[in-house]
């Protein structure tokens, strides 16, 4: 899906199965119950969220949010035209926001978010874009940054496979997931790129977590 000239009906059909997908595989209840409500400190809360895609995690956060109480304003950001033309397509949310342009014009432009995480982010970066990608994250985060991913293992690889097998033929989740457990990060290997502040975590099932906390919560 990476591809320029990839399929443009698969593209949209892969879009459409990353909720059920990330659901499954991404973790994000537990991300968002262990690093995001706890540091929350009034009834409104900004968001970043990075390399977004189809904007399904920044959904459910705005969902989740929502149900303790808590509005999210999520802006959601990814350079990719495909992906911004995907999501005009979807009903609109209360709190959530679209916008096609990279981490750095938008901490450039002065932004500045309680929380900024992505999902599935970290590991179509090189370490130079990897260093870019977090030193916009600090700039742009008064409270926490999250950004989760896969961990690449080949128990993770395997059991994949089995999830997948007969499922989602008309879209790229199969390959471009086995792929990208491929390509992802092991903890021990991001711990030797990051810079001093950033901690390295992982999660059940089979993610690691980049971590930069800002501001204590009563701050």
């Amino acid at each position: 899906m990476d591809e320029p000239d990839c399929d443009r009906g698969m593209l949209f059909r892969t879009y459409a199965d990353f909720p059920s997908v990330n659901r499954v595989v991404g973790g994000w209840r537990h991300t968002y119950n262990t690093h995001l409500k706890p540091r929350f400190t009034g009834p409104v809360h900004t968001v970043a969220d990075i390399g977004a895609g189809g904007g399904d995690v920044a959904r459910d956060l705005i969902r989740w949010a929502a149900a303790d109480g808590v509005r999210l304003d999520v802006t959601a950001i990814d350079p990719d035209p495909r992906a911004a033309a995907y999501v005009d397509t979807l009903p609109p949310v209360e709190g959530f926001s679209y916008r096609r342009c990279s981490s750095t014009e938008l901490a450039d432009e002065g932004a500045r978010f309680d929380f900024v995480v992505s999902n599935h982010v970290l590991h179509h970066l090189s370490a130079v874009e990897l260093g870019i990608v977090l030193a916009d994250s600090e700039r742009l985060a008064r409270l926490a940054v999250v950004h989760s991913d896969i961990r690449r293992s080949p128990a993770a690889y395997l059991l994949f496979g089995a999830f997948t097998a007969g499922r989602f033929r008309r879209s790229f989740i199969r390959e471009d997931g086995l792929t990208s457990i491929r390509r992802s990060y092991r903890a021990d290997e991001l711990r030797g790129l990051v810079p001093s502040g950033w901690d390295v975590g992982e999660q059940l099932p089979y993610r690691v977590l980049l971590l930069h906390r800002k501001e204590s919560p009563g701050a």
